[in-house]
């Protein structure tokens, strides 16, 4: 497993795990983006392609682009896609 940020454009791979606060946490003690990430349709189990490893990161997740901070792209980790 390695971090969703540091794939290379054009690589993809499937969601294994999300290293966030707990959902019980009220989101006053989470940051805004903690709280949404599921909101954005970033699952485990879904698979992600990197379109731009810049700042934001910018994934593709089904039909979808989606732009997310480096540091949650660096809480999400994946399982490569031929590993």
């Amino acid at each position: 497993m390695i971090p969703l940020g540091l794939l290379s454009t054009g690589e993809h791979g499937e969601i294994v795990e999300i290293r966030i606060a707990p959902s019980s946490a009220s989101c006053c003690e989470k940051t805004k983006c903690d709280c949404r990430i599921e909101d954005l349709g970033l699952r485990i189990g879904k698979t992600v392609q990197m379109l731009n490893n810049g700042s934001p990161v910018l994934l593709k997740v089904d039909e979808s682009r989606i732009a997310v901070d480096r540091s949650m792209a660096m809480k999400i980790l994946i399982k490569e896609a031929g590993r």
